[in-house]
């Protein structure tokens, strides 16, 4: 089996249909609300490994593609999932396990769900749900629950473009219409539904609710970050967790941004806005607004630059 050498993974989005969703990622019908654009099964789109998944070439090389620390800590196993959001109504109102949790009620091999989101457009009078109302007790909360009231107990937040949020395991929250957004969170997909908004049930939306009691917590929302950056290059943290690490990063055509992997852990660079180019040594990879690309481990130093004018990305990592 050749040495894998491509540094540079340009991923294939895959694209999900949703009841909620929209025409902003793919217009079509039934709408897509969600497009999975960094995860163990995505597929690279060119390139050497062109056709192969992040899961099979780490299974090839875990420390090339994850990074010494990353390999040293996940194994074989890629440990995030990114996605893109386009919410034209409310999603159901859900809750997630932690790692513990997750093992519990899943399986022994399972893990939870902390994620995050950055909020790329609102339309005006945007909102989401995050956390439950100050005061509220235990009981309350599992009293509503149980009788399908969740929305008098639940925490309303306005939310605007630019603004980024932690949603720990345990956290119940909600995504409204009128969103486009960014989520990273660990790869697992376990989520409970506690409310849908007296939609049909049906196979594929049911409810959860034993399960929402068992993992919800009357913990208030983590509070909104906006990450500021002065210079036409440059970067600022968004959302740094036990899990994942996100930066907001704005490169211009005349002044690239240095970065390094260090050999220790993968980088993921999301375009949201313009187009990039990226080097690492010989190689190069154009990204266009929502494409995506992981920076293996083993990359080492590499730089960013807009492909021309200015344009931002969203860069997401594991911590050592």
């Amino acid at each position: 089996m050749p040495q894998l050498i491509q540094r540079i993974l340009k991923l294939a989005p895959e694209y999900r249909e949703r009841v909620w969703g929209g025409q902003r990622l793919k217009a079509a019908n039934p709408p897509i609300g969600e497009a999975w654009i960094a995860y163990g099964p995505s597929v690279v789109a060119d390139g050497a490994a062109a056709g192969r998944t992040v899961d099979q070439l780490i299974a090839e090389d875990a420390a090339f593609v994850l990074g010494s620390d990353a390999a040293a800590r996940y194994g074989t196993r890629f440990p995030l999932l990114i996605k893109l959001l386009d919410c034209k109504d409310w999603l159901s109102v859900q809750v997630h396990p932690n790692d513990e949790q997750a093992r519990r009620l899943v399986g022994p091999n399972e893990f939870g769900k902390t994620e995050a989101w950055y909020f790329l457009e609102t339309e005006p009078g945007a909102r989401i749900l995050a956390g439950v109302r100050a005061g509220t007790s235990r009981d309350e909360l599992v009293a509503a629950l149980r009788g399908g009231t969740i929305r008098d107990v639940a925490e309303t937040i306005a939310v605007h473009g630019g603004e980024a949020l932690l949603i720990p395991a345990g956290t119940l929250h909600a995504l409204g219409p009128g969103l486009l957004l960014y989520e990273i969170q660990q790869a697992s997909d376990t989520t409970y539904r506690a409310y849908d908004w007296d939609r049909p049930a049906t196979a594929g939306r049911k409810l959860h609710i034993e399960e929402s009691v068992e993992v919800t917590t009357t913990d208030p929302a983590c509070d909104l970050a906006r990450p500021r950056i002065s210079t036409p290059t440059g970067a600022a943290r968004a959302v740094e967790s036990a899990y994942f690490e996100l930066d907001l990063v704005r490169v211009s055509a005349g002044s690239p941004l240095a970065a390094d992997t260090r050999g220790r852990a993968f980088h993921i660079v999301s375009v949201v806005d313009g187009a990039v180019e990226i080097r690492a040594g010989e190689e190069v990879a154009q990204l266009d607004c929502f494409e995506t690309a992981i920076v293996v481990g083993a990359a080492g130093g590499y730089s960013i630059s807009a492909s021309q004018g200015s344009a931002q990305l969203l860069r997401a990592t594991v911590p050592d």
